[in-house]
Order: C-alpha cells, then sequence, then structure tokens
C-alpha cells in the first residue's frame, strides 16, 4: 500500500466502521452519517491504495432479499495499520462491533 495515501477524517471514519463490521457502502454512509459522493469515492482510494479489498455478493443472494447486490469491504493488513495510525490522529467515533460477513 502506498503510504502517501492522504489520510483525511473521512477515509479514517470509513476504516474504523468497516473494522467494526460495517460492510457494505450503505451500511458505511449510516454508521458515519456522510452522504454516498462522500462516502464511494473514499471507499474507491482506499481500495485503490490497498486499505481495503471489495468482493460482491453472490447475485442469488440479493435476488432472494430482493435488491441489488452489495459489494461487501473488508480492512486489509495494510489498512489495520492505517486505522492505528488514524487512531493517533484523529478522535474517531466509536461504534458497536457487529457481525462480519
Amino acid at each position: 500500500m502506498g503510504l502517501d495515501l492522504k489520510l483525511s477524517y473521512t477515509a479514517a471514519a470509513i476504516l474504523k466502521a468497516v473494522s467494526s463490521g460495517r460492510c457494505y457502502g450503505f451500511e458505511i454512509m449510516e454508521a458515519i452519517g456522510l452522504p454516498s459522493g462522500t462516502v464511494y469515492p473514499a471507499l474507491r482510494r482506499l481500495e485503490s491504495g490497498g486499505a481495503i479489498s471489495s468482493q460482491w455478493e453472490r447475485e442469488s443472494i440479493a435476488q432472494s432479499e430482493q435488491r441489488p447486490p452489495r459489494k461487501y469491504y473488508r480492512l486489509t493488513r495494510d489498512g489495520q495499520q492505517l486505522l492505528a495510525q488514524a487512531g493517533q490522529r484523529y478522535r474517531l467515533p466509536e461504534f458497536e462491533e457487529t457481525e462480519t460477513r
């Protein structure tokens, strides 16, 4: 991962939300209280920087729940290190841990 990845408060809050089990976009948006126009570009930057990875859920799961497929995110080892650095730089929100998928 490029450590030159800009660690904005938004990126740090997203990393914190993902680490606590918020795994897809809408769940992350609800947790940190920011709109999709802020969250999704940050998710793309974090993924291209190697801090998070993603995987689309199976189409059959989304169809059975009658909704679009979700893209699930998880922290990488580099993302965990970046989150530790973020905790020293920012006062990040606390989230209850949720079950990870």
